[in-house]
């Protein structure tokens, strides 16, 4: 395997995590903002949506953090083969 291919191995690779993780925080945000705003008398059902969205945020976090290293390992490949 060519550094080449390595480099763009690991380029696909951030953009598929980063779209994924994406995708499950948007869908774990709507489903909590909807279930938090719901007109249904259920006081669980309200918390849960607020603890949707409450780890949408974290997932928010861990997905920066974790594009930006991504991101570094990228770079840093790219200096090495020059």
């Amino acid at each position: 395997m060519a550094l080449q291919d390595l480099i763009d191995l690991v380029q696909h690779l951030t953009q598929q995590v980063t779209v994924l993780a994406w995708a499950l925080f948007l869908l774990t945000w709507s489903i909590g903002w909807t279930l938090r705003g719901a007109p249904i008398p259920l006081s669980k059902l309200k918390r849960t949506g607020s603890s949707f969205i409450e780890d949408s945020v974290w997932a928010a976090l861990w997905l920066a953090l974790g594009s930006t290293i991504f991101t570094l390992i990228t770079y840093i490949i790219k200096i090495i083969t020059g």
